[in-house]
C-alpha cells in the first residue's frame, strides 16, 4: 500500500528548508516555517503511527517502482515509535528556538539547518533502503555539524571538525558495509536483505558487512571505543540542536543496532548481543562515572548519554522479548528526559552574564528560579529512574528483561549504575538550586523560554503515571520485529 503520509515528515521539513531560505531577511518568518513544517511532521507520524497499529507495515513506493529495484519508504511499527520519538523532540526544539537568546539561532542559515538535520533524521527512520538510510544519515550529520559550527560557543568550529572527521570513519564503515551487501547479494532493500539471508547462505563479504555495519551503528550511537568525540561536539552545539544531538540523533546506531540483529544477521546476532551487553556495561561506567567528575552541566549531560545508551545496549544484548521491550521503551522515554534537561541547562546558561554552564559559574544560580528548579529537579529523579517518573518505568521494563535473561551479575552492575545517576543530578541540582550564589553574580532579567522543556517534563510526568499505551506498543513492536516474515512480506509482496 502507498500512504502519502509516510512522505509528509520527510519531505515536509526538507521543502521548507528551501521555503525558508527565500525569507533569509526574515528570521521571525523563517520560524514560524519551521514551526509549521515540524507540526504538520509530527502529526504525520502519529498518524503513521496508528496506521502501523491497526494495518500493519506502511509503505511508499517512491516514482513507483516496485521494491526491490525502486527506493521505497517502510516504517514499521518500530520506526513509528522512535519517528513518533524524533517528531517530539525536534518540534520541542523549534518551539526553544522561538524563545532562545543565543545569537546563532538569529542567522539566516540556522532555521533551514535545522529543518535539513530534521528531515534526514526522520528519513533515517522511515527508509526501507540501506543505501537512503546512508544518505538521509548523511544530510544530518551535514546539518548538525554545521549548526555547531556557527553556535556562539568559541569551540563551536572546533567540536564541528573533530565530529566530521570522527563520524566520515562511521560513514566509511557504512558504505563499506553497503558495498559489500550489494556486491554479495544485489540488493539494497532491507526486506530483500533480510529474506536472502533467511536461507542461511554466508558469503564471505555478508560477514564481513555485518562487522562494518555494526562498527558504523556504533560510531552513531557513541559507544565505546567510539565515544571520545561526543562530549565536545554535543556540549559546543547551540541549546536546541544539543538537546536533539543527545536525545534522538543518537538513538539512530540504537535503530541500526535493532534492525541488524533482528532482521539482517539474526544468525550472527547471539554474537554481537554478547559484544552489546560488554559495551553496555563499559558505557554504563564510563559514562556515569565521568557525568559525576566532570566540569560542566551541559557536559555532565552529554557524559550521561554514554550511561544511557549502554543501558539500552544491554537491554539489546540480553535479546529476550521483556528485554527488548525494556530497551525500547528505555529509547523513547530517555528521549525526552534528556532533552528536557538539556534546554533547561541553557536557560540557566543564557542567564548568565557570560552564558556559561560550568558548574562553578553557575552556583547558585537558579536559587531564584523556582519554576525552573522544579522541573529541573523533576527531570534529574526521572533520569535516575526515581518513580512514579518515566525513567522508573524504563529502567523497571529493562530490570524485567534481565530477569527473564537470569543474567544477574550484569542486573546488580546496572542498579548500581542507576545508584550514580541519581548522585551526579541530585549534586548537579544542589550546585545549581540551593547553594547560595556569588554576591557578584548578576543575572540577565530574561533568559531563554521555558515553554518547550516544560511540556517535555510534562510529558515525563505524564509516561510515568499512565506508562501502559507506551509498554503496549513496544511490546506489540517487539513481537512483530521477532516475525521478521511480516515485515519482508509487507515491503516485497507475497
Amino acid at each position: 500500500m502507498n500512504n502519502p503520509l509516510v512522505l509528509v515528515p520527510v519531505f515536509v521539513p526538507l521543502g521548507s528548508a528551501a521555503l525558508a531560505v527565500l525569507f533569509s531577511a526574515h528570521v521571525r518568518v523563517q520560524r514560524w516555517i519551521g514551526l509549521v513544517a515540524l507540526l504538520l511532521a509530527w502529526l504525520a507520524s502519529l498518524g503513521v503511527l496508528y496506521a502501523n497499529w491497526v494495518g500493519g507495515v506502511q509503505t511508499y513506493q517512491v516514482g513507483g517502482w516496485q521494491p526491490p529495484f525502486g527506493i521505497v519508504l517502510a516504517p514499521d511499527l518500530l520506526s513509528a515509535m522512535l519517528e513518533v520519538m524524533a517528531t517530539t523532540v525536534v518540534l520541542a526544539g523549534m518551539i526553544y528556538v522561538l524563545g532562545c537568546k543565543d545569537r546563532c539561532v538569529q542567522l539566516p542559515g540556522f532555521v533551514p539547518l535545522y529543518l535539513c538535520m530534521a528531515s534526514g533524521l526522520h528519513g533515517a527512520f522511515y527508509t526501507g533502503d540501506i543505501f537512503t538510510l546512508f544518505v538521509f544519515q548523511e544530510l544530518m550529520v551535514i546539518s548538525s555539524v554545521v549548526l555547531v559550527g556557527i553556535s556562539d560557543n568559541r569551540l563551536g568550529v572546533e567540536a564541528a571538525i573533530k565530529y566530521l572527521l570522527i563520524s566520515s570513519m562511521g560513514s566509511l564503515f557504512l558504505l563499506a558495509g553497503i558495498a559489500a551487501i550489494y556486491a554479495t547479494f544485489g540488493t539494497l532493500t532491507l526486506a530483500d536483505i533480510a529474506r536472502v539471508l533467511e536461507g542461511g547462505d554466508r558469503p564471505l563479504l555478508a560477514q564481513a558487512a555485518a562487522v562494518m555495519l555494526m562498527c558504523a551503528f556504533l560510531t552513531k550511537s557513541a559507544v565505546f571505543p567510539f565515544h571520545f568525540w561526543q562530549p565536545d561536539f554535543h556540549t559546543a552545539a547551540p541549546t536546541p540542536v544539543h538537546a536533539v544531538l543527545s536525545s534522538v540523533v543518537v538513538k539512530v546506531g540504537v535503530y541500526g543496532l535493532l534492525r541488524l540483529t533482528l532482521l539482517l544477521f539474526t544468525v550472527e546476532a547471539p554474537l554481537v548481543r554478547a559484544l552489546l551487553i560488554v559495551l553496555g556495561i563499559i558505557g554504563v561506567y564510563f559514562g556515569s562515572l565521568a557525568a559525576l567528575r566532570t566540569y560542566d552541566a551541559k557536559r555532565m549531560l552529554a557524559y550521561s548519554t554514554f550511561g544511557q545508551i549502554g543501558f539500552i545496549l544491554i537491554g539489546i544484548g540480553w535479546g529476550t522479548p521483556l528485554a527488548l521491550v525494556g530497551a525500547l521503551v528505555y529509547t523513547i522515554n530517555h528521549a525526552f528526559i534528556k532533552s528536557s534537561l538539556l534546554m533547561l541547562t541553557g536557560a540557566i546558561a543564557s542567564r548568565m552574564p557570560n552564558k556559561s554552564a560550568r558548574l562553578t559559574d553557575i552556583a547558585g544560580a537558579g536559587k531564584t528560579l523556582g519554576a525552573l528548579g522544579i522541573l529541573y529537579f523533576l527531570g534529574g529523579l526521572a533520569l535516575a529512574g526515581v518513580p512514579p517518573l518515566n525513567g522508573f518505568i524504563s529502567k523497571l521494563a529493562l530490570m524485567r528483561g534481565g530477569i527473564e535473561a537470569e543474567s544477574w551479575i550484569v542486573i546488580g552492575l546496572a542498579v548500581a549504575a542507576g545508584v550514580i545517576t541519581l548522585m551526579y543530578m541530585m549534586r548537579t541540582w544542589q550546585h545549581i538550586f540551593q547553594k547560595q550564589p556569588d554576591p557578584e553574580l548578576h543575572l540577565k532579567p530574561y533568559g531563554d523560554s521555558l515553554v518547550a522543556p516544560a511540556l517535555l517534563v510534562g510529558l515525563c510526568v505524564v509516561l510515568g503515571l499512565y506508562a501502559v499505551p507506551l509498554v503496549q506498543l513496544a511490546t506489540e513492536a517487539v513481537a512483530r520485529l521477532e516475525n521478521p516474515d511480516l515485515y519482508i512480506r509487507s515491503v516485497l509482496g507475497g
